[in-house]
């Protein structure tokens, strides 16, 4: 839903920059023209649009109401958390900005790194510019194009004498961070205090930058993680770190972590939310559809003596239209002027009031409430009146955008038609089947320079897929790949789910790298949804690239989203098929991981692949898990680990595995383990097993316990075989008298004589 949610079209955020804007105003009376039926009238259009919009600011606010909307607000909320928040983002920006002119130096630098390979040449070719002042530096750092190069940079210039301080160090994880290179990221900041000979200390400004970038990239669980070795290290997390957290937490719908976390911030650390807290939590459980625990922490603020601002009530407002209780939120909206004088109703309000009876398809409500704000001296903008256009379009009352357009103002002027006017058209020939017209649309906007967004694209692309054209799809999914348009920050947050169908169609049709490559940046844009990595799993399966497909696995399961079993099959299968044994046993180990319990059947074949490439741990390990989980092993495959790890030198675990196999129940072929020993010369080994055998009352073949006390004989084991011989005799085994002959003699010579007469006696006995 454009503005305020995903019930219209899911993936358009009503962009306010004016300023970026080239459209021209005699759009304006086009589109009334238009209005009825949507048709393009080309002359018109090509003679009018050449001349662009005087540009200008707005201020925008850090409130959490729908980001669309922030534009609106002109003044942030005054708290010490939201405060340190844009301190914490904003501090290297004031370092690098220091100086406005950027120097000849730093741009020359930049230009080096960023045209060549680091080496040792560029190396010595960045020592000329030496000395490097901290101005030149942060410049430098700042238009470094690739994050790898960057901490080149950063280190190269640490080691040639510049002293980097808390700025240069935070600006360095901000870099990373935004740059996706996590893990960099993640060492980095544990390796400061040590880089910087522990001049600079690990505060919790570090680990907020850190959990954020893990935050955005979607991994809320590697968040917690730095949340956890934050209070391991000692460092107390501050509000902006449980602010952080919330936001994560929220996006991701684990509003019950939210509450543990809300009592840890109270209990644990005494922490007090403040305002911005308190917006992060009722916005958050408003867009989780958790209206009564947003009505909870709005009475909460009275405990902390906080008072709600506009934006608070503008939130609130927002949750109950959400959740289709429309009369109530226009009863709040009602209310606010009397509560007080700083509580008015703005455009926010109203422009949210007026989405919420469009989504119910009570249009004449939500123009009841567009007058009224036009009566009470709120002009709408662009939002409102892409708002209003929505609605008409949705309620098929076209005539009165002519009426709507011509009658009212927006806040800044005449209405200008953006990229949301032409998605709402748009969409609306898409879900009338009017594909011609939605394409003729989007032409026209690349003709009159607006700004085509990822929701552009999508709903086309989607459209298409609907209709079979799937020709024209793929072709608009390079262009919305070559141009990055989904890497855009500025532009509106993009849907994964609108991609499915052209992603299911390239991955049927063996083109599932190019619809990787696609998926791959929603990934950077924190993008998520399951269906899709599937779909490109299957994908890769299907082709017989198993590791591409084991390495999206690994993705997936890292943002916390669980596959259907018949991924892990597919997947465990192929890499057998392609000799990857160890990465089938990992991904069988994932399997568990997920609560699945794969076939008897696929635990065998695991085993056996690791087996024969002679994978010793993995083996060990696999088949104690089966034991753990009381899947019964085959006693060839069992026999084989036990005689890999011999093989190995892990006699001791060796050993225990054989305990653990016949402590649960199940046996190994004896026979044939000790007979590879004696073979291989590990008679002391093989002695261990047949008392093994005899201590838990196995059969074992005389023949073979003569060939081991024998061979012990020979080797001058004596003390052992004759331990073995008096083992056979308590269990009644009677051996051959050559062999008792070899064992008396051999006892003797070793001077044990009276083991020799023993032996003698029962040979005299025999």
């Amino acid at each position: 839903m454009c503005g305020f949610g995903r019930k219209w079209l899911p993936e358009q955020r009503w962009s306010a920059r004016f300023g970026e804007r080239r459209l021209q105003k005699c759009w304006r009376s086009d589109l009334m023209t238009a209005a009825r039926h949507f048709p393009l009238y080309g002359s018109k259009f090509s003679t009018n649009f050449r001349t662009q919009l005087s540009k200008f600011k707005l201020s925008y606010s850090t409130s959490l109401f729908p980001p669309s909307l922030r534009h609106v607000f002109s003044e942030t909320p005054k708290t010490a958390a939201a405060i340190s928040v844009r301190s914490e983002e904003n501090e290297n920006a004031a370092v690098q900005n220091a100086k406005h002119t950027i120097t000849n130096k730093a741009r020359t630098m930049a230009r080096l790194i960023n045209t060549k390979p680091w080496s040792t040449r560029l190396e010595y070719c960045l020592s000329t510019l030496t000395p490097l002042s901290q101005t030149a530096f942060f410049q430098s750092l700042r238009l470094i194009k690739k994050s790898s190069k960057a901490l080149r940079f950063f280190n190269w210039a640490r080691d040639s004498g510049l002293t980097n301080n808390h700025h240069s160090y935070f600006m360095m994880l901000e870099i990373l961070g935004r740059a996706r290179n996590l893990n960099r990221a993640r060492n980095f900041l544990y390796s400061i205090p040590m880089k910087s000979n522990y001049t600079v200390p690990l505060t919790d400004k570090f680990f907020n930058s850190l959990i954020r970038s893990y935050g955005d990239a979607g991994l809320f669980q590697e968040s917690l993680k730095v949340f956890k070795d934050m209070k391991s290290m000692g460092v107390l997390p501050s509000a902006v770190t449980f602010n952080s957290l919330f936001l994560i937490l929220l996006k991701r719908g684990r509003t019950g972590m939210v509450f543990e976390l809300y009592d840890e911030m109270l209990r644990t650390y005494g922490v007090k939310p403040d305002l911005y807290t308190f917006n992060i939590l009722i916005k958050g459980f408003c867009m989780n559809s958790k209206v009564d625990e947003a009505f909870r922490m709005f009475k909460e603020m009275e405990r902390f003596d906080c008072k709600p601002d506009l934006v608070t009530y503008n939130t609130i407002v927002d949750g109950l239209c959400r959740a289709g209780k429309v009369k109530i939120a226009h009863n709040v909206v009602n209310g606010m002027l009397k509560k007080s004088e700083h509580l008015r109703p703005n455009v926010v309000s109203y422009t949210t009031l007026i989405r919420g009876y469009c989504g119910k398809l009570e249009i004449d409500e939500a123009l009841a409430v567009f007058r009224k704000m036009v009566s009470s001296g709120i002009k709408p903008n662009e939002i409102t009146f892409n708002t209003i256009i929505k609605g008409l379009c949705e309620s098929q009352k076209f005539d009165m955008i002519k009426e709507i357009l011509g009658e009212y103002q927006c806040e800044d002027g005449e209405f200008v038609p953006d990229t949301c006017t032409f998605n709402t058209m748009m969409n609306d020939h898409c879900s009338r089947e009017n594909l011609d017209e939605a394409l003729r649309f989007f032409e026209k906007m690349k003709e009159l320079n607006v700004l085509r967004d990822s929701a552009t694209y999508s709903v086309l692309i989607r459209t298409l897929c609907q209709k079979g054209n799937f020709y024209k799809a793929e072709e608009l999914l390079d262009e919305l790949f070559d141009q990055e348009i989904l890497l855009h920050d500025d532009s509106c947050t993009p849907l994964a789910a609108a991609y499915n169908p052209i992603f299911e169609h390239l991955c049927t049709n063996g083109k599932t790298k190019k619809a990787e490559r696609v998926f791959r940046q929603l990934m950077k844009r924190g993008i998520q949804d399951p269906l899709a990595y599937e779909t490109l799993i299957f994908g890769h399966c299907k082709e017989g690239t198993f590791k591409d497909g084991y390495k999206l696995l690994v993705l997936m399961l890292r943002r916390d989203l669980v596959p259907n079993v018949e991924i892990y099959e597919s997947l465990i299968d192929g890499l057998l098929q392609k000799q990857e044994p160890i990465l089938a046993h990992d991904t069988l180990l994932r399997t568990f991981r997920s609560s699945y319990l794969p076939r008897t059947s696929m635990f065998h074949r695991i085993l056996m692949a690791l087996i024969e490439k002679g994978s010793v741990h993995e083996s060990e390990n696999l088949i104690l898990l089966m034991l753990d989980r009381e899947i019964r092993p085959n006693i060839n495959l069992s026999t084989d680990v036990v005689r890999l790890l011999f093989r190995s030198s892990m006699e001791t675990k060796a050993f225990q595995l054989v305990k653990s196999l016949y402590g649960n129940g199940y046996i190994v072929n004896m026979e044939k383990l000790i007979s590879f020993l004696c073979q291989d010369k590990k008679l002391s080994e093989a002695c261990e097993l047949v008392i093994f055998c005899l201590k838990n009352d196995q059969n074992i073949d005389v023949a073979l316990c003569n060939t081991v006390l024998t061979s012990l004989c020979k080797a001058l084991k004596v003390a052992k075989a004759f331990n073995l011989y008096y083992e056979l005799f308590e269990k009644g085994f009677q051996l051959p008298l050559s062999c008792l002959e070899e064992l008396s003699n051999a006892l003797e010579s070793e001077g044990k004589l009276k083991e020799a007469e023993f032996v003698a006696k029962r040979m005299r006995n025999s």
